[in-house]
């Protein structure tokens, strides 16, 4: 809510039926999420919707940020967790490397990812080649 915006009727219902409070525990999470969810299933969101899905997506971003650190992974530890997620095999790969071997030799370290390879693994995952570089 913008300074000086009024509070409605249809704010102070959606207050009250899941006040916002900050999230201590992995079952607050959870229906702190459940919440997020319905409000996103919706699709188009009044304003204040809007404003109290941002305050919700506030605590669980704050409660997240002390409790689930998330390490970054890059190059080939990336690719490896894309294909993990994706379900793919290395054959999957193939149009990126060219042959299956190449694919082999760069997940066993062998050989690095060129900077083909980077462009054009951004391409099929859907990311940014800079996620492939270390920081």
């Amino acid at each position: 809510m913008t300074p000086g915006t009024p509070v409605t009727k249809t704010y102070i219902k959606l207050l009250t039926s899941f006040p916002p409070r900050p999230v201590t525990s992995e079952e607050e999470l959870l229906a702190t999420q459940e919440v997020i969810d319905s409000l996103i299933d919706k699709g188009e969101l009044t304003p204040d919707e809007q404003d109290y899905l941002n305050v919700l997506g506030t605590l669980v971003y704050e409660y997240e940020q002390k409790h689930h650190s998330i390490t970054d992974i890059h190059g080939v530890e990336l690719l490896q967790a894309l294909i993990a997620e994706f379900g793919l095999r290395q054959k999957d790969l193939i149009p990126i490397f060219k042959t299956e071997s190449i694919v082999s030799e760069v997940l066993s370290g062998q050989r690095k990812l060129t900077v083909k390879h980077i462009a054009r693994l951004a391409e099929f995952f859907h990311i940014s080649p800079a996620a492939f570089f270390e920081s």
